[in-house]
């Protein structure tokens, strides 16, 4: 088995010189004997026709045997009938949820039914271009056990975006022992160990990048700029965002719930030397206690801050009241078409 000159990740130019011999030592390739590639869908019909024959053509030539595993997110446009369509062809197979359980829960119903001995996962408005497999693979075969994109800049994007990206990111790396490193998405490839290890994974508030990261093993990073989306526009909207950093906060670090007693100490040590001082100076000068407007500024102060904190609490039980009813993370209404039929 090779063994990797990087340590955990690697971070190579892709077409560099040092784009294979970065992982490889020489002691031999791995074979790759079988491939499956797992797009999530949602309202996404015109796009399908553009990506699929890319994506078909582009796994044919990298492995002897191969599969696109679609699944449908509950769309409300073509895409199911777009889906239907294709899967008459073969190698390619489409899961229809019974409704829209999320990206999360439908990457995983793709992991599950993924059968090769690698899967790729990448999105279907054509921003991840199939192109880049054939990287993905090289590092691979040289021993790397996922590959994953990682954008080269953001400079496309809102100031407002990228400072939230810059935050959430410090946020979620400033306490653990493993990092989720920042401009890293879905797009990326995995050995057939590293999705065993993900599907092994209960939880059912999913955040996938942070799954990625804390599973661990060998990870090589490949920059890349997305390509323009095709058609139609990003289901992503800004609260949307919101809620997703909000569920990778929640599931991967407790530093609200410690910011909320490191804040309730702090005010208590204030209110306690500003009672201490008020005494003092009433004793020593007479002054009389007064100030309607200071307690009354005081207790909305307080108060606001209390429903902050039931606030965050409240976060942290409602993700165990999901997660102890213990329904499932999706449903499957129909399966259409043939993949592969066993673990390669």
């Amino acid at each position: 088995m090779n063994h990797l000159l990087l340590a955990k990740e690697a971070v190579v130019p892709p077409g560099s010189s040092a784009e294979v011999t970065a992982v490889d030592t020489g002691d031999g390739l791995r074979t790759l004997r079988s491939i499956s590639c797992v797009v999530p869908c949602y309202n996404e019909a015109e796009n399908l026709e553009h990506l699929l024959p890319q994506l078909s053509a582009a796994l044919a030539l990298l492995a002897p045997q191969w599969e696109i595993v679609l699944v449908d997110d509950g769309s409300t446009d073509a895409t199911g009938a777009r889906m239907a369509q294709w899967t008459r062809q073969p190698g390619v197979r489409a899961l229809q949820l019974s409704r829209n359980f999320g990206k999360e829960a439908a990457l995983t119903a793709g992991l599950r039914a993924a059968a090769g001995q690698v899967v790729v996962m990448m999105d279907s408005d054509l921003q991840h271009s199939p192109a880049l497999l054939d990287t993905f693979v090289r590092y691979w075969r040289s021993g790397a056990d996922v590959v994953y994109a990682v954008r080269k800049h953001r400079e496309a994007e809102s100031s407002f975006k990228r400072l939230g990206v810059r935050c959430f990111y410090g946020l979620i790396n400033g306490a653990d022992r493993f990092q989720v490193p920042p401009g890293a998405g879905d797009f990326r490839l995995m050995d057939r160990k590293v999705v065993t290890a993900l599907l092994e994974l209960p939880e059912r508030n999913r955040f996938m990048k942070g799954l990625y990261a804390w599973v661990g093993f060998e990870a090589v990073a490949v920059p890349y700029v997305p390509d323009e989306r095709a058609h139609g526009q990003s289901h992503f909207s800004p609260l949307r965002m919101i809620r997703l950093a909000l569920d990778g906060l929640t599931a991967f670090t407790v530093w609200p719930l410690r910011a909320v007693v490191t804040l309730g100490f702090v005010l208590a040590l204030v209110a306690f030397g500003y009672g201490a001082y008020l005494i003092v100076d009433y004793l020593l000068y007479g002054h009389d206690v007064s100030g309607w407007t200071t307690i009354v500024v005081s207790l909305m102060l307080f108060s606001g801050i209390q429903l902050v904190s039931l606030g965050v609490v409240g976060e942290y039980v409602g993700r165990i009241y999901e997660e102890v009813k213990q329904r499932p993370l999706y449903v499957v209404k129909r399966e259409l078409g043939q993949g592969l039929q066993e673990d390669a």
